[in-house]
């Protein structure tokens, strides 16, 4: 069992919106806290919790239904504990969600202490400000 798994960091210095989204295959029994976490550098450098809360949309059971629901803005989300597939998406506008005028330009996700059956991934989508700028990634 993992305790905390960092996904890679991506530079959002040309986003002016991103979208991290999280796919949780969920095959034990328990909740898992997602955490975006922000940094100065693609290396994941000087790592802490977003600055201000983000708009958050789930589904918890993705078989059963496509219909994603809008929860309460937040700096984090926890799961419910049921056995289903499910998708949470974080919606980040850097100027207001990250700590930018001290650097925090860089996103990643991190999960609390779960369950080795919990196998989750995940991806960013961004809106860039210039179409031929580009991401940084690791």
């Amino acid at each position: 069992m993992r305790v905390a798994e960092r996904l890679r960091y991506a530079s959002l210095k040309n986003a002016v919106r991103a979208w991290v989204v999280v796919y949780l295959t969920q095959g034990a029994a328990n909740t898992v806290q997602l955490d975006p976490v922000q940094a100065t550098a693609v290396a994941g450098t000087g790592t802490k919790a977003l600055t201000n809360n983000c708009q958050i949309f789930s589904n918890l059971d993705v078989s059963a239904s496509d219909t994603l629901v809008s929860r309460t803005a937040a700096k984090t989300y926890t799961t419910d504990a049921g056995v289903h597939n499910k998708i949470v998406i974080f919606q980040i506008d850097p100027a207001e969600t990250m700590d930018t005028a001290n650097s925090f330009d860089c996103i990643g996700i991190t999960t609390g202490a779960s369950a080795a059956a919990n196998i989750t991934s995940a991806f960013l989508i961004a809106d860039l400000k210039y179409s031929d700028a580009g991401l940084i990634t690791d």
